[in-house]
């Protein structure tokens, strides 16, 4: 059954931040034409996590109402790399490391979008083929002084960080691949909404061809990862890939933190407010304990990537290596592992054990992490540690774990 323009709108609505503007994406769905829904994926890791799951679930409900979804994958953009809420300059790709990270993205993808109703490009197609006179074209269209306005670019420039010239083009040159697909609507994480904007600009005021009707954007929080503060990221090591085992996928699952439970049900979920709701409420008045909600959060979400049978095989796992009388082996552990890489500064250093878990992200502040040193919730690998000053040697393969739940392996 066609559902009423109001009905779309509520199920597009669901769990976004903003929708720039409404009454023109409203115009565009009353046409009744199938709509062009681009969604960019960067090339800087070689996995979808459930970070850009939020999106690439949205993107699903737009192909079940009728519209195309148009995946760009930005191979020639992740060259330069994506400045959005940096604090630094992003590591540049080679070709060889792109085309190696986007290789199995179609079959990660397509555990959530229809593949029958998919676009899949490459932004290399177009941007590519541009001449140094079309890009000095794309450059004019925008001025260094709009540019700093951007949060991320204005404080770096305060802070007197380094912001290379290629980084600047970044949101122009994303914002022509909205020029090149003629897109309809641009679908992403807050942190984007910058480079969305110059996607409108250059649509309508298009400096290599015809002006096109401007984009409408429609943006989403962004899901922090497994340690709860950070935005879920494959550069910072912090993520769950859509594709890892229901065992692992799991417990990773069961290692974030309670105060984060509440948007991992509303965004990578299907529960119903209500319910995710009336779980909180049991949980603030001791009704309910938070490892409980959090067997069910796990179970929905490995369900949604593998299988119900999994995901209750998943949980029967975890309740008897994490809850029998059994003690844990290293392996137990390192199947809750994220990847973190070591700071440059620290590799081949000496560091205190409270300075390195603190810079590792397993502890909120210094002091956290001088506290749990001393209370012995932190072993590297099976040796516990004892003194927040003892000078240690952190390498790549090395297995850092803080309490039960928060575990990393270095690289």
């Amino acid at each position: 059954m066609k559902l009423s323009i109001d009905e779309q709108l509520a199920r597009i609505r669901a769990h976004t931040v903003e929708i720039i503007p409404e009454d023109e994406l409203v115009r565009k769905l009353v046409s009744g034409r199938p709509l062009r829904v681009k969604l960019g994926v960067d090339a800087s890791g070689p996995d979808i996590h459930l970070g850009h799951a939020v999106v690439l679930r949205k993107l699903r409900v737009f192909q079940d109402l009728g519209h195309r979804a148009v995946m760009i994958v930005g191979d020639f953009t992740g060259m330069i790399g994506d400045p959005s809420g940096r604090s630094d300059t992003r590591r540049q790709l080679s070709r060889a490391q792109v085309e190696a990270n986007i290789a199995n993205y179609r079959e990660q993808v397509f555990k959530i979008l229809d593949p029958e109703k998919t676009e899949f490009r490459y932004n290399s197609e177009w941007l590519g083929k541009l001449t140094p006179e079309q890009i000095m074209r794309l450059a004019a269209t925008h001025t260094v002084a709009q540019l700093l306005a951007r949060d991320d670019f204005a404080k770096r420039y305060a802070a007197q960080q380094p912001i290379g010239l290629h980084e600047f083009l970044y949101p122009i040159l994303q914002g022509y691949d909205s020029v090149a697909i003629h897109a309809d609507i641009e679908i992403g994480g807050t942190d984007q909404t910058f480079n969305f904007l110059v996607a409108r600009e250059l649509q309508r005021n298009n400096p290599l061809g015809e002006p096109q009707e401007a984009q409408c954007i429609v943006t989403f929080p962004l899901l922090v990862g497994t340690e709860g503060v950070e935005k879920m990221g494959k550069s910072l090591g912090n993520y769950i890939g859509v594709t890892v085992s229901p065992d692992d996928m799991f417990g990773k699952i069961m290692s974030i933190p309670d105060e984060a439970l509440e948007q991992y049900f509303e965004l990578c979920t299907d529960v119903p407010a209500a319910d995710t709701e009336q779980m909180l409420t049991d949980m603030k008045c001791g009704a309910l304990n938070p490892r409980d909600a959090k067997r069910r959060l796990a179970k929905e979400i490995v369900t949604l990537y593998h299988s119900a049978e999994a995901a209750e095989q998943a949980d029967e796992t975890f309740l008897r290596v994490f809850s029998g009388s059994r003690e844990q082996t290293l392996e137990d552990y390192a199947a809750l592992a994220d990847e973190v890489a070591i700071p440059a500064d620290m590799r081949g250093r000496p560091v205190w054990a409270s300075t390195a878990i603190h810079r590792l992200g397993l502890a909120k502040t210094k002091s956290d992490a001088a506290r749990l040193v001393k209370a012995g919730a932190v072993h590297l690998d099976e040796r516990q540690l004892s003194d927040p000053q003892e000078e240690v040697v952190f390498a790549a393969g090395m297995l850092v774990r803080v309490g039960k739940r928060r575990v990393a392996r270095l690289v």
